[in-house]
């Protein structure tokens, strides 16, 4: 009896939770992917802490936050829409990157390492939208 009362505890926290989105790789590489730009952002000028290192900081927190908050959704439908809403943070992000590096906030190297890491995570979150597109 008490087996099988373990077992629908942790099958209802299963369902609270849904997916374990810290084991999605598409969530580990846009954690990856924001404490990357908080880490460059911090060099990009004063003056821009309430513009444009507000607005890529809060673009690319939102690409994990919306993956993580979708697995935990009930439906195929609802995560998707979640995810979808992610990959558009991230190309949001992409942009504010390309912004930066041409007003000068980050140089060429870091630039092409962070368009890299972006390159990455849009490949990885690909994947998961098509996996989960093809759930049944």
């Amino acid at each position: 009896m008490a087996d099988t009362d373990q077992k629908c505890e942790e099958t209802n926290k299963r369902r609270f939770l849904g997916r374990d989105y810290r084991k999605i790789k598409a969530w580990q590489a846009a954690d990856d992917l924001t404490v990357s730009i908080y880490k460059i952002t911090e060099r990009f000028p004063k003056h821009e802490v309430y513009a444009l290192t507000s607005q890529v900081r809060r673009s690319a927190s939102s690409v994990p936050a919306n993956i993580a908050e979708g697995s935990a959704r009930g439906y195929k439908k609802e995560y998707l829409q979640f995810l979808n809403i992610a990959r558009g943070s991230l190309a949001e992000t992409d942009y504010f990157m390309h912004l930066a590096h041409r007003l000068g906030y980050i140089e060429t190297s870091d630039y092409e390492k962070i368009a890299s890491q972006i390159k990455i995570t849009a490949t990885i979150h690909y994947g998961l939208l098509e996996a989960v597109r093809k759930e049944t």
